[in-house]
């Protein structure tokens, strides 16, 4: 079973295709329409130096774009090591709203701490008893020789 299927193309003619509707794949081309070659479509030529010149500025674009992501994510990292929640910084994917967005981050942070608590960091935190502390009194140089001639 085939319909007429009529189409207009860019010259305003006509052509007439049989379309097959059984589905065996075979298109045919209705004999009383006469057969139209395809319009040459004349393709714009650019000279060369212009065409070198787009392809350099387009290059030069590229590697701003890159260079700009990188340091979106080096700043990011820095963002979230500020912050001093994540053992690893790089834990927390890049997402361009935490720049922006200080609230954003940390409710990134929390999120990915409640997901995965095991990425906090591990740092104390306060007088643990350990390390360098303030001595209790002030050692004098003088007051020990005192002591010591008498």
């Amino acid at each position: 079973m085939t319909e007429e299927l009529t189409i207009e193309n860019d010259t305003n003619e006509q052509d007439v295709h049989n379309v097959d509707t059984a589905g065996d794949g075979e298109d045919t081309q209705n004999a009383n329409a006469p057969e139209q070659e395809a319009p040459e479509s004349e393709a714009e030529t650019f000279p060369r130096e212009y065409v070198e010149k787009l392809r350099k500025e387009n290059a030069d674009a590229r590697v701003k774009a890159k260079r700009a992501d990188d340091l979106a994510a080096r700043l990011h990292t820095a963002l979230v090591a500020a912050t001093g929640r994540l053992a690893d910084p790089s834990d927390l994917e890049f997402d361009d709203a935490h720049l922006d967005d200080a609230d954003a981050l940390n409710a990134a942070v929390d999120e990915l701490l409640a997901r995965k608590p095991h990425l906090a960091s591990r740092r104390p935190v306060g007088s643990i008893g350990q390390g360098a502390t303030a001595p209790a009194d002030s050692v004098s140089l003088a007051g020990i020789l005192r002591q010591n001639a008498q």
